[in-house]
């Protein structure tokens, strides 16, 4: 199998060559889903050719047919603030791009390319996209903005303006390449290039990236480079295993510290809680036998107290009761005396109409001649 040059030494050497953009070309169509056409390389910082291009990240800075602008940056070992420096390049090359004087129509879109070799952080994921939107709080929907082109009013998406960021993680790519994007990830990792690719850019790399067409002084170059990375990684490595075994020790050392202290504390407050436990366990022992004492005391004389109040309560109760009774007899034995008083007067009333005499009348109602002549 045929050994291929890696990306990072090809990008900073080989592909700033006119005759090699159809190779970045290829890995942004296939990362943008659509043809991408490079007019021209822009001065960036990872430029230059340095003694200590080991530790110097690589930077390519293109701009594409549609005027916009493509960072793509290669970085071997990890940085602290690495969004934070993303973010600030981006920013940086809108502003270099802008002459004093121009409208703000003259802003161009950026596109930001990360291609890292370092674990940035959480995520199980080798591709991350990021695209600004401003999406409406409550209605959920797009923001669309009037703009003009030319001579005419088109609306345009915050999305087509502002940047977008692309990270890929190479090394969290472990699967059997078979899309065109998996064959990019192959060859930035492992170097591999299929036989028969059709990938865009990977056919050219196949043929202008061989190890074997470099020259001597070319191989020797690309030699030490592979060599100081590998030496690079060791010690990266080393330092992330000295620093967890001396994280180890100082975190015993505070822990046996921190035990110490949390031990005194624990056993303070453990005293006070079992002491606690005790001093109301025999408390309530004690007032219970006082409380029974006491209790029988105050149960007599409130017993006495609410004995005599309830014996009010319920003397005056059957009271009421009896009397209601013997009301109730004697109205009703008033009340039938006078129904029949009012039942005798009204018969005798009914007997003088007819003419009978008053002596008769008072002898059948039994009412006098007093009670019978005023009717």
């Amino acid at each position: 199998m045929d050994k291929y040059i890696r990306f990072d030494w090809a990008a900073k050497r080989m592909l700033r060559d006119k005759a090699n953009f159809a190779v970045l070309e290829g890995l942004m169509t296939v990362l943008f889903d659509e043809q991408v056409t490079i007019v021209e390389l822009l001065e960036s910082e990872g430029n230059q050719e340095q003694e200590n291009d080991k530790f110097n990240r690589v930077d390519i800075k293109a701009r594409n047919s549609k005027g916009e602008i493509i960072l793509v940056e290669i970085q071997q070992t990890r940085e602290l603030y690495y969004l934070q420096r993303i973010l600030f390049g981006v920013a940086k090359t809108i502003t270099e791009h802008m002459k004093l004087g121009n409208k703000y129509d003259q802003v161009k879109k950026v596109y930001s390319i990360s291609i890292v070799y370092f674990d940035l952080g959480k995520g199980a994921d080798y591709l991350y996209h990021g695209q600004n939107q401003l999406i409406g709080v409550h209605t959920k929907d797009q923001l669309v903005i009037n703009t003009r082109d030319k001579d005419a009013i088109r609306m345009v998406a915050p999305s087509d303006i502002f940047p977008e960021y692309y990270i890929i993680r190479v090394n969290e790519f472990n699967k059997v390449a078979t899309t065109p994007l998996e064959e990019w990830l192959d060859y930035l990792k492992d170097g591999n290039i299929k036989d028969d690719t059709t990938t865009p850019g990977l056919t050219e790399a196949k043929e202008r990236l061989r190890y074997l067409q470099m020259s001597d002084a070319e191989r020797r170059a690309y030699d030490r480079h592979m060599d100081n990375i590998m030496v690079e990684n060791d010690i990266l490595e080393t330092k992330v295993i000295e620093g967890l075994e001396q994280g180890r020790k100082e975190g015993r050392k505070e822990g046996r510290k921190e035990g110490r202290k949390e031990g005194l504390k624990e056993g303070l407050e453990e005293g006070r809680k079992e002491g606690l436990e005790e001093g109301l366990k025999e408390g309530r022992k004690e007032g219970r036998k006082e409380g029974h004492k006491e209790g029988l005391e105050e149960g007599r004389k409130e017993g006495h107290k609410e004995g005599l109040e309830v014996g009010r309560k319920e003397g005056l109760e059957v009271g009421r009761k009896e009397g209601l009774e013997e009301g109730r007899k004697h109205g009703l034995e008033e009340g039938r005396a006078a129904g029949r008083f009012e039942a005798m007067l009204d018969l005798a009333r009914r007997m003088k109409q007819r003419g009978t005499p008053l002596a008769v009348i008072a002898e059948l109602t039994g009412l006098s001649e007093e009670d019978v002549t005023p009717l």
